[in-house]
């Protein structure tokens, strides 16, 4: 059994539905305008609406305002929500859709602050200066491991068919996100290496039960 696979950055139908074939449990849409993955949240929703109903679409969201979000969840239909920018612990909080929050922690020293956060999973990514995800590299995979054990943790950044076994063994998360590993381009998949990674992550499998549906740990 494997954790919850979460394939993010989908600009479009076809990938989207590739996706879904594969066995993904979530796909993730870009709503910050300066990330090349970038999609409306206009043409999100008609991608939405082609996915069967076990995939969970999840809205990433970079600083954007409350307000913002709360319209985008409902024009899209997106059941969880990813903050990956510098969002506080009270702009955490939402009743009508499962929580994400992503954390590029250095430390781990760093760790003690996850508990003011009241949130579904933490998304472990990569530390950059001035980037928001997206970096194609990996992340600190043994303080992701420390929080695994108390929390539910999204493993983050540079993963590809290549190390997702890897990471998977040594943090042993609740999910894992990839993006930029299986690509052509920003916002295209590469299908061969979207079936690898799939195939990969089945022939390792882990100690995890299988997900149909998002676990909240509130």
């Amino acid at each position: 059994m494997h954790p919850l696979i979460k394939i993010c950055g989908i600009t479009n139908a076809e990938d989207a539905l590739a996706v879904a074939d594969c066995g993904s449990d979530a796909i993730g849409f870009i709503f910050y305008k300066e990330s090349p993955r970038y999609i409306s949240p206009k043409r999100a929703a008609e991608i939405i609406k082609q996915l069967p109903e076990h995939i969970n679409p999840v809205g990433v969201f970079v600083n954007h305002h409350r307000d913002e979000i709360r319209r985008t969840i409902d024009l899209t239909g997106i059941k969880v929500i990813q903050l990956h920018g510098n969002e506080t612990p009270d702009e955490c909080d939402y009743d009508s859709v499962k929580v994400w929050k992503a954390v590029r922690l250095v430390t781990m020293r760093e760790l003690p602050g996850l508990e003011a956060f009241n949130v579904d999973a933490f998304l472990f990514d990569t530390f950059h200066k001035t980037l928001y995800g997206g970096t194609g590299q990996t992340g600190n995979w043994d303080i992701a491991r420390k929080a695994s054990e108390k929390y539910n943790v999204i493993v983050s950044g540079g993963l590809h068919p290549g190390n997702i076994t890897r990471a998977i063994s040594i943090v042993n998360p609740f999910g894992v996100d990839i993006n930029s590993g299986i690509e052509s381009a920003p916002g295209k998949k590469d299908k061969q290496k979207l079936l690898q990674l799939f195939e990969t992550i089945q022939r390792k499998g882990s100690a995890h039960a299988h997900r149909n549906e998002i676990h909240s740990n509130r």
